[in-house]
């Protein structure tokens, strides 16, 4: 009976050793001990949805630890995420301004696009182009009480005035 409890510490002990810390996938580490569902969301540009869709198609468990995958599956993964084959409300560039196809990006081609798109609309000085050279909120959001990041507010001007009336 001890024999055989040994036989299974160390087929634990082996299985513990095969699940990886950190994944390195697509530029970013992800923590080992996360679900594949979970932790293919720290990806910049992969949604739940989209997360959710690549466990669904590749066929891989969403609760299986993300440190447990062996390297084929990882390279399935993150083939699929640079060129998704999905419907097109999953996609998060629709309609291109420039190139005018659908197309998911991922990761600094995300942040880049993003801050070329900002860019051209302060150029054109269009509304969205002018509120956001402001500093102000794009989308119609009030101000009165939100997005002064670091201003000073009503409480705060109160008390101002009450220590220069002084």
């Amino acid at each position: 009976m001890a024999e055989e409890l040994k036989k299974q510490d160390r087929e634990n002990a082996e299985k513990k050793q095969e699940a990886r810390e950190i994944i390195r996938m697509l530029s970013v580490d992800i923590p080992g001990d996360r679900n594949v569902y979970t932790g293919l969301t720290r990806i910049k540009g992969v949604s739940w949805g989209l997360s959710n869709a690549v466990c669904k198609i590749l066929k891989i468990d969403k609760e299986k630890k993300i440190g447990t995958l062996n390297e084929e599956e990882i390279k399935r993964i993150s083939e699929f995420i640079k060129s998704p084959k999905l419907p097109r409300f999953l996609l998060n560039r629709r309609n291109d301004i420039e190139e005018g196809i659908d197309s998911h990006r991922i990761g600094t081609d995300l942040e880049m696009t993003k801050e070329f798109d900002i860019k051209r609309l302060k150029k054109m000085k269009c509304y969205k182009g002018v509120r956001h050279s402001q500093g102000q909120p794009v989308r119609g959001q009030k101000t009165r009480s939100h997005f002064r990041k670091n201003k000073i507010g009503g409480i705060m001007k109160k008390l101002k005035k009450a220590k220069e009336a002084k």
